[in-house]
């Protein structure tokens, strides 16, 4: 039976991708997922099959997916960080109930919310949130809920998706949230290019991240009341020098 097998490939450099995502590229013939992702991996395995959709044509790509494994032939349908954080593990399993004889295998990968911690040092010691700032597939609101309620409770908040050309002021518009509940001066963090060429990090306050400009390749974290930085890092400490 063939299966598809789909792939986190990590933050984006080739060394942050599991040994395992590395072998399932390795062994199958056809390789589909967003172009931007293909075009990651289209060098280190230059024998393969490559077909790609653009942004918003997910469904249509899942449905590439299973074509091509009725043929016959594993197929790899990959996606940046995790396949099931933000990924298309979730989608792949929906529309594979209409081919039950086609198998599916999550592969995970590194997130960007485990890739940028390591950058910035120790943030998400603790309990924390990630949150999307896309309202692309959830509304607005429901995003502000989100956000209110994971400021009250004093979690680390990891954001991903914080701007973008027609959402430039959502990560203000979030921090505004924030600052109902977490003091000015919380330290926070910010990654551009996690893993990648040119990769980036700043340490700076929930007060000056308000006025910070970002993109798409940034990933936030706010840190909780007892986040800190230490000698250029930001660590939220986990508690075990007080037991």
């Amino acid at each position: 039976m063939s299966k598809i097998y789909v792939t986190g490939l990590g933050p984006g450099a080739a060394d942050q991708m599991t040994i395992r995502a590395q072998k399932v590229l390795e062994r199958c013939p056809v390789i589909i997922g967003y172009t931007v992702y293909i075009d990651l991996i289209r060098d280190e395995f230059p024998d393969k099959t490559y077909l790609s959709t653009p942004m918003r044509k997910e469904a249509d790509r899942c449905r590439m997916a299973f074509a091509e494994a009725e043929k016959g032939q594993d197929v790899a349908m990959v996606c940046s960080g995790d396949a099931g954080i933000y990924g298309m593990a979730g989608l792949i399993c929906e529309i594979g109930r209409d081919y039950p004889e086609i198998g599916i295998e999550i592969v995970p990968g590194i997130t960007a919310a485990s890739g940028g911690a390591a950058v910035l040092g120790a943030p998400l010691m603790h309990d924390f949130a990630v949150i999307s700032l896309s309202d692309l597939l959830t509304p607005w609101e429901k995003i502000e809920r989100r956000l209110d309620a994971a400021a009250a409770a004093d979690f680390v908040i990891c954001l991903y998706n914080p701007s973008s050309r027609k959402r430039a002021d959502y990560l203000e518009r979030a921090c505004e949230i924030v600052l109902k509940h977490k003091k000015s001066d919380t330290v926070c963090g910010i990654v551009r290019n996690i893993g990648r060429e040119g990769e980036s990090c700043e340490i700076l306050s929930l007060e000056q991240l308000r006025e910070k400009k970002v993109d798409m390749f940034t990933t936030v974290f706010i840190g909780n009341s007892a986040t800190m930085e230490l000698n250029g890092r930001m660590v939220t400490p986990r508690g075990y020098r007080d037991v």
